[in-house]
């Protein structure tokens, strides 16, 4: 999932040379991935679309509402517009480099491919609910658009709503009639919990999670080509409009689920899984809108300690991306830490804040050392080579 400028150069990015902003991007959107995903950890509970507890206390119930509002739904998309700039960017500093489009084409499949097992090792050892795997599979799938003009990509963009929207109501219908059986979460039984977490993963990845990317996915390739967010100044007024009405959107889309999940309102059920798709589709709009804050931060922010731990963060995010369920499974698995049935949403959301938090002060510390994170070091190396993957991290000594 690196993010990186046009360069001249062989494999991946020295640290010292990365752009602020995709970097900033990941590192903030890991928290609303730790706050999204946290949640799904507990069992115990009857819970709505969005999983949250319906029988939680007044505290757990504004945590899910303001996290219904603005995270889920939210993140998802945003990092799937980061992963189509980090695969445009790869692909103008490979051709840069002088590699021709098919030589490049296999670079991007190779990548994408070893992100889907990444993917599957990520729900086979710890969550059913990676998102790895679905970028890898529209990785695969949608290279081609990386080199299509500006109308295929945003065609096929539109198309990528329409079978959203469908999709999602299918997995609302779904919701609200299928009888609710044991989630991976709250077995006992480690082997039983693996096997489950397998058919999850196989289920949702070529269905939910791939539609939820795709048109985020093509509309980062089309940013991709502006650089809009390695130059924010140069594209302020479009940044702004992106941040206000995809932020707006967000919000306002969220709203009818947020009161059906909190247990506020109770409509009929053709129109809580209409309000169900409007929140997921009003979330591509804010996780584009959360992207665009970040480019017009980046772009009138000096970076200070803060904001170079963040885009540490952002450096090491597959690593940390995974050390975030490594932690949720040691806390509230039943067979390990056991905390999944005995705290709310609150609680849990907490939890995610603070193992978010680690993360970025380990990535800050061994970041500035020119030390990438052990998940990126090896997909870099699986995706060029070990003698590239040697070249490309020479430069990375230098710090940030």
């Amino acid at each position: 999932m690196s993010i990186a400028p046009p360069a001249p150069a062989q494999g991946a990015v020295p640290i010292a040379h990365r752009s602020l902003a995709p970097d900033l991007a990941r590192g903030l959107m890991l928290l609303l991935i730790a706050v999204a995903h946290a949640h799904m950890y507990l069992s115990g509970h009857q819970s709505g679309f969005r999983g949250y507890a319906l029988d939680g206390s007044a505290v757990d119930r504004l945590v899910a509402g303001v996290q219904i509002l603005l995270v889920d739904g939210r993140a998802l998309p945003m990092f799937a517009a980061l992963f189509g700039y980090g695969l445009a960017q790869l692909t103008n500093r490979r051709l840069a480099a002088g590699r021709s489009w098919p030589q490049v084409r296999r670079v991007l499949r190779r990548r994408s491919l070893w992100l889907l097992a990444f993917g599957f090792c990520h729900a086979l050892l710890l969550f059913f609910g990676d998102i790895l795997g679905a970028y890898g599979l529209v990785g695969l799938v949608l290279v081609g658009f990386v080199r299509r003009d500006d109308r295929a990509v945003l065609r096929a963009a539109g198309a990528g709503l329409v079978l959203h929207v469908a999709v999602v109501a299918a997995f609302g219908l779904l919701t609200v009639s299928a009888p609710k059986g044991d989630t991976p979460a709250a077995m006992a039984d480690p082997i039983e919990a693996t096997v489950m977490r397998l058919i999850g993963w196989i289920a949702m990845t070529p269905t939910y999670f791939a539609a939820s990317v795709v048109s985020a996915f093509l509309l980062g390739i089309w940013a991709a080509r502006r650089r809009l967010l390695e130059e924010p100044a140069a594209h302020r007024a479009l940044l702004s409009r992106v941040a206000v009405g995809g932020l707006g959107a967000a919000v306002v889309g969220g709203v009818p689920l947020m009161l059906i999940d909190t247990q506020v309102w109770a409509p009929p059920t053709a129109v809580s899984v209409s309000m169900y798709v409007l929140h997921s589709l009003t979330g591509i709009a804010g996780g584009l809108g959360y992207a665009a804050v970040v480019g017009l931060v980046a772009g009138r922010t000096a970076p200070g300690p803060v904001v170079r731990a963040l885009a540490a963060c952002g450096q090491w995010s597959l690593t940390c991306y995974l050390l975030q369920s490594v932690v949720f499974v040691a806390v509230f698995a039943p067979y390990l830490g056991g905390l999944g049935p005995r705290v709310g949403d609150a609680a849990a959301s907490g939890i995610a804040v603070i193992t978010w938090l680690s993360t970025v002060a380990l990535a800050a510390l061994l970041a500035p050392r020119g030390l990438r994170g052990p998940a990126e070091t090896l997909l870099r190396r699986l995706t060029y080579g070990h003698r590239a993957a040697k070249r490309s991290g020479r430069g990375a000594g230098h710090g940030n």
